[in-house]
């Protein structure tokens, strides 16, 4: 959900120039057709295929979603696949705003359904970082602890949450946090999120920054539901550089911490599949190099 609505309000204010009927994420809706779907569930098969193989019990995950090339991001939403999940095999532990509650949420999500999540059922990239045990196994337990997920978890939803404030949060936050509260071994208490932060900018954690094209856009931003300004410092968006925990921030941050953590990027596009072992992305044209696995699909 990261910058969904964010990205839907710019975009499409700058094409159409207006907000009257400008859809908010709760109001969205894409419309899949059942070749599309077909396509999107053999993805999942890949993906659900790798994380079987992995030999791990615990994945960072992150998928691309809406077209965020704008503001020079392709990956958008981040969660915690987990093998045990109680929701399911490798179901995928994150964060999730509830229409109906006007809060966030957690929610635990099958890796077709998560699959399924993004905005383009024609192409599609996933993105998993498989820790090494020592990382692997404080993040599992981590995850899986109920009420140090919920200690996490901010009241109100921002999709352009500041990194390090709490007064709101997005599904990328919550993730950044868990994953600071695993690896610094913190306790839960009412001033969880405030310590995992505190362990977050003391190790170098880098958020974003998200670079808005222009002082238009980032004013009218302001008028869009599920996103806010009055949590950034306003050094920042005078500089239009918001700090918003985004999964290219989580990835390069879980490599600085844990070296040996494998990373492997699935994309489909005209009809295949390719998989990239490594830390060299694949990009969002989705095309195979030397040493890529391509899985051919079916029409």
């Amino acid at each position: 959900m990261l910058l969904r609505s964010l990205a839907a309000a710019l975009l499409l204010t700058a094409s159409a120039g207006a907000w009257a009927g400008l859809p908010t994420f709760c109001e969205r809706e894409t419309d899949i057709s059942a070749a599309e779907q077909d396509r999107v569930l053999r993805f999942a098969g890949a993906v659900k295929d790798e994380l079987n193989r992995s030999g791990s019990r615990v994945a960072v995950i992150a998928r691309a979603g809406l077209d965020l090339s704008r503001f020079g991001l392709l990956y958008s939403h981040a969660g915690i696949a987990l093998r045990d999940n109680p929701g399911g095999r490798w179901a995928v532990r994150q964060l999730y705003y509830a229409c109906e509650e006007s809060r966030p949420q957690l929610f635990d999500q099958g890796i077709s359904g998560f699959a399924l999540g993004a905005d383009a059922p024609s192409r599609g990239h996933i993105a998993l970082l498989f820790p090494p045990e020592d990382q692997a196994a404080p993040l599992e337990q981590a995850a899986l602890d109920r009420r140090l997920a919920l200690s996490l978890l901010a009241g109100q939803y921002s999709a352009n949450a500041y990194a390090f404030g709490t007064r709101y949060q997005n599904c990328n936050g919550w993730v950044a946090e868990l994953i600071a509260s695993a690896w610094g071994r913190l306790d839960t208490n009412e001033h969880a999120r405030e310590h995992a932060q505190q362990w977050l900018r003391e190790q170098g954690y880098t958020a974003g920054p998200v670079k808005i094209p222009s002082h238009w856009m980032m004013f009218a931003g302001q008028f869009v539901p599920l996103v806010h300004l009055n949590d950034h410092p306003l050094e920042d968006a005078h500089a239009l550089a918001l700090h918003v925990s985004v999964p290219a921030s989580i990835e390069a941050f879980v490599h600085k911490q844990a070296p040996q953590t494998r990373r492997v990027e699935l994309c489909h596009a005209n009809g295949r599949i390719v998989v990239r072992r490594g830390w060299e992305a694949l990009g969002a044209a989705c095309e195979p190099g030397p040493g890529d696995e391509v899985i051919p699909m079916a029409p």
